[in-house]
């Protein structure tokens, strides 16, 4: 029970914090700007993750930073669609249509690689795809590249005609896998190792995708290049910094990530997979 106690524990906390670093600022001239991360977790646990990581982004680079959340994935990028944020976390700009809209690449993350996959319960009595057919398979949401287009995406190649549930979030579509409410979960390989670290779960794997990046850290085209450089540059040289290193291995301990898991430039170019998977993908998943 411990751990769980710490981690709700730490979610209030980073979620207190959140609502107290508005007010100081407030006192200043300087112009506040939104950071929207794709809710890969539950909400409490996405802001026990990223408000500490954006505070110290916040004093290193003199650009102060608000977490702005959403209670589903889906919610949280339909501020990214409605111009609401200025900088994310997020791989959901990638498609010929969002790419027009201007977000540039400042960052990724570093981490293995990612898969998408389509998992069952380690004792499912489930071996193959095909044996889904006709049954639930759950799925973060709609938006959700890694984890829904690209395991729905194959299931409609193979021909397995399945019923769509979203449930928010990973874990929330984790929770209704292990409840047996469906039969399968489209996932990102990243989020099953974590939540299988943290709550003692087991999978079985019925498909991975090829290796993709882990999400990028990515500009609204509004944000002055000054500002972008600033935050770019706290975010990549925060593992270097002994102060910035132990808030990263703390947070990513919280949700299962690796301590290596620090932030490194990028220009965009290696989401080239991203941007291959919409040009055939079916029309209903671009």
């Amino acid at each position: 029970m411990k751990p769980m106690i710490l981690r709700r524990d730490l979610a209030l906390l980073a979620l207190c914090l959140s609502s107290l670093l508005p007010a100081a600022w407030a006192q200043g001239n300087a112009p506040a700007y939104q950071f929207s991360p794709v809710n890969q977790y539950g909400i409490n646990l996405t802001a026990a993750y990223w408000n500490p990581i954006i505070s110290y982004v916040s004093a290193k680079s003199g650009v102060k930073l608000q977490l702005k959340l959403g209670r589903t994935s889906a919610d949280t990028t339909s501020y990214v669609l409605a111009q609401e944020v200025e900088f994310i976390f997020s791989n959901h700009m990638f498609s010929p249509e969002r790419e027009k809209l201007g977000w540039k690449v400042l960052a990724r993350r570093l981490t293995p690689p990612v898969h998408g996959q389509i998992l069952v319960p380690a004792d499912s009595h489930i071996t193959d795809l095909s044996q889904l057919q006709g049954k639930e398979v759950a799925f973060p949401g709609q938006e959700a590249l890694i984890a829904y287009k690209f395991p729905a995406a194959q299931l409609m190649s193979r021909k397995v005609e399945f019923k769509t549930v979203f449930g928010g979030n990973m874990d929330g579509a984790f929770a209704q896998l292990f409840s047996g409410k469906v039969a399968a979960v489209g996932a990102n390989s990243q989020l099953a190792e974590g939540f299988a670290k943290r709550e003692g779960k087991k999978f079985r794997v019925l498909w991975s995708s090829p290796p993709l990046h882990d999400l990028a850290l990515m500009a609204s085209a509004k944000v002055p290049d000054s500002t972008q450089r600033a935050v770019a540059a706290a975010f990549i040289g925060m593992h270097k910094d002994p102060e910035g290193r132990a808030i990263l291995e703390q947070a990513s301990q919280q949700v299962g990530l690796g301590a290596e898991a620090y932030f490194i430039s990028s220009d965009g170019a290696e989401y080239g997979a991203y941007r291959d998977f919409y040009r055939s993908a079916p029309a209903q998943l671009r």
